[in-house]
């Protein structure tokens, strides 16, 4: 069944891909439709929580999806996922590498009386999640504790509901009337037992020893609607999506589990979602990733519901002032550095995860990865995420060039500075330090060469197309 989703989904964004540049900008900041319910306040979110830095086998699922392998034959068997986990462990993890992921495509399985996902494909998640940590890996699961799994007859643990009153029931109020919903069997967020079946949820992966959970197809939930696909379900509502993301929010936190959130329309200056979120995305899926997704689909514009932005850099400048120390991460979705065509551009996508505080999810496959792995692996660069550092554009403008200019500063007073050049020829590219709040001159160290440049009060580099120039400012 996800794989039919996940196809679908495919075939909405390759449409996007054709068509979308016809469609006009669009200003996403605008007046809510629906008042929010009175929320809880979930205390500590954002404190002290880092991007993930973790592999996923996205690009296997997607390649396979586009080879016409079935739903049913779809899969990793156990000899596989202890290859994957070997080579993440011993390749990766002495980077900081230190989680694989789980995605869609593979069949997402109830196989327990508990009525929650026990299985990927052929895998039981507790056999996944002991290989991982026998290699010192966290497990990260794709699933969403909104979708229904198991039989209506599943009991809700401590409580006298079953999974059948978590269901619509014709009482509540929806958005998109006679409709019913597509391929997800969803919990409105009102119903008795939704709250106890959330955190259910993430009390059966916390036992299973889950810590992160990628939640996916948040925008169909709340409105039921998709800007590529149209209508795809009955639209539960603003105050139910922003009801289910508190109830979310707080078990997550009960548990220790990190939240992911993907496909979120980001209504109002991404109100609900920066709030209760660890992470969520601000661009579309990766599909077959390159220059493409990074910088060139649909560049410059922006829309009104999922998904806001067509590339990552647009979607990171777009939304770069709700980031921040202890704030919602910004993610980008999945690199795979084996589609793109010169050593300038994989090192512009690495540094703009990085720079811009997102998560590096790497999608490559270890049967293809070669020497791309230096990318992934320079220890300069990562040091970025392991200090929590989270950079910005001169402005979150787009089309504008100054979006090419990144700064910030490390937790030791140290200025992290990138020059980009998104364009398709070599450019010049300058700033003076005082832009950015220093006076006089800095010690000058570039990232990606591993050198001292000597000390400046202003830098100009000239940057190879679609390359990056990142550096390290220090007195």
């Amino acid at each position: 069944m996800i794989m039919k989703k996940m196809i679908l989904l495919t075939m909405s964004l390759a449409t996007a891909c054709l068509f979308s540049a016809c469609n006009k900008d669009i200003e996403m900041r605008y007046p809510p439709k629906y008042e929010l319910p009175d929320l809880p306040v979930v205390e500590g979110v954002h404190d002290g929580v880092n991007a993930p830095l973790y592999w996923s086998p996205y690009e296997y699922c997607y390649e396979q999806e586009l080879a016409g392998i079935s739903e049913s034959d779809m899969d990793l068997t156990s000899d596989e996922w202890d290859n994957i986990i070997n080579w993440v462990a011993t390749d990766l993890k002495p980077y900081g590498y230190d989680m694989i992921c789980t995605d869609g495509f593979i069949p997402m399985l109830a196989k327990d009386n508990t009525g929650y996902m026990t299985h990927y494909g052929s895998m039981a998640l507790k056999d996944l999640a002991a290989k991982c940590k026998a290699k010192g890996l966290k497990l990260g699961v794709y699933d969403n504790p909104l979708w229904i799994h198991g039989p209506r007859t599943t009991k809700i643990e401590g409580t006298d509901y079953t999974f059948g009153s978590l269901y619509y029931n014709g009482t509540s109020e929806i958005m998109n009337k006679g409709t019913e919903d597509r391929w997800f069997d969803w919990v409105v967020s009102e119903n008795p037992g939704a709250k106890e079946y959330i955190d259910g949820f993430f009390k059966h992966y916390h036992d299973l020893g889950v810590s992160f959970i990628r939640m996916d197809f948040l925008s169909w939930y709340e409105d039921g609607k998709d800007r590529n696909i149209g209508i795809v379900g009955r639209g539960y509502g603003r105050a139910a999506y922003g009801r289910a993301l508190a109830y979310i929010a707080e078990s997550a936190k009960k548990y220790g589990i990190f939240t992911s959130l993907v496909m979120p329309h980001l209504y109002n200056d991404a109100e609900v979602e920066a709030r209760y979120g660890n992470m969520v995305r601000i661009v579309c899926d990766t599909g077959g990733g390159g220059w493409w997704h990074t910088s060139a689909q649909d560049k410059g514009k922006s829309y009104s519901s999922w998904p806001n932005c067509m590339n990552q850099f647009d979607g990171f400048v777009y939304w770069s002032h709700i980031a921040g120390r202890n704030k919602v991460i910004l993610d980008g979705d999945f690199i795979r550095l084996n589609k793109f065509e010169t050593d300038a551009e994989k090192q512009t996508v690495v540094s703009l995860q990085l720079i811009a505080g997102g998560p590096v999810a790497i999608a490559d496959q270890y049967t293809n990865i070669g020497g791309n792995i230096s990318f992934y692996t320079n220890s300069e660069l990562l040091a970025l995420n392991k200090d929590g550092f989270v950079g910005k554009p001169l402005t979150d403008k787009l089309n504008n060039k100054e979006n090419e200019i990144w700064y910030g500063t490390m937790s030791n007073g140290d200025y992290i500075l990138g020059l980009f050049n998104r364009g398709d020829n070599t450019a010049t590219v300058s700033v003076d330090f005082s832009r950015l709040g220093i006076s006089g001159t800095m010690n000058v160290r570039d990232l990606w060469k591993h050198a001292n440049e000597g000390s400046a009060s202003s830098l100009s580099a000239t940057i190879p197309a679609h390359g990056c120039k990142i550096v390290r400012l220090s007195k």
